[in-house]
C-alpha cells in the first residue's frame, strides 16, 4: 500500500483550491482528531503559496459549513474525522466519497456523514478525500490518546507535503 503522503499527493494532483474540513468534538477524547489537523494547518507556515488552502472547523455539525465550503469553490475537499475502522488506535485510512458507509463508522455527528458527503459530491465538482483516524476512546471528558495526537500530526504533515 502507498504511504499516506504518496496517496494524498496522487489524490491532490492538480489542486488549486483546497478546502479542509475538520470534524469532531473537543469534549470527546479522540473525536478531536479532525480539529487537531485543522488547528495545525492554520498554524503552519509551510503552505504552498500557489495553492489556495482554506480550513473549516466543522465540530459536531459540519453541515453548518456547507454553504461556505461551496462558496469557496474548491478543486479538492479533504474531510478529516475520527472513524471506527476496527483497527488499532491512530490507524489512518483514506477513503473516496463512494466508500463512506461501507464498514466505517464516524461518530458524534448530528447527521450521518454519508449524507453530508453525498451532498458535497452532488454540489461540488471536485475531488473529495476522506481521512479517518481510528480513535482509542471517544468518552466524554476524556483526553486525546497519544496515538491519535501522533496520527493527527502525521496527517497534517502529509497534507502539507502533498500540496
Amino acid at each position: 500500500m502507498k504511504s499516506l503522503k504518496n496517496e494524498l499527493a496522487a489524490r491532490l494532483k492538480g489542486a488549486r483550491r483546497v478546502a479542509v474540513l475538520g470534524v469532531g468534538s473537543e469534549l470527546r477524547g479522540d473525536d478531536i482528531a479532525g480539529i487537531l489537523v485543522i488547528n495545525a494547518l492554520e498554524k503552519s507556515k509551510k503552505i504552498n503559496k500557489k495553492i489556495k488552502l482554506k480550513t473549516f472547523e466543522g465540530s459536531t455539525a459540519p453541515e453548518n459549513l456547507t454553504g461556505e465550503i461551496i462558496a469557496f469553490k474548491p478543486t479538492h475537499l479533504i474531510i478529516v474525522d475520527s472513524a471506527d475502522i476496527g483497527e488499532k488506535p491512530g490507524t489512518v485510512l483514506l477513503l473516496r466519497a463512494d466508500e463512506v458507509g461501507r464498514g466505517v463508522s464516524f461518530s458524534t455527528h448530528k447527521i450521518p456523514p454519508k449524507i453530508l458527503i453525498d451532498y458535497f459530491a452532488h454540489s461540488l465538482k471536485c475531488e473529495i478525500v476522506i481521512i479517518g483516524i481510528q480513535p482509542k476512546s471517544i468518552g466524554f471528558g476524556k483526553p486525546a490518546s497519544k496515538a491519535v495526537v501522533s496520527s493527527s500530526k502525521s496527517v497534517t504533515a502529509a497534507i502539507l507535503s502533498a500540496l
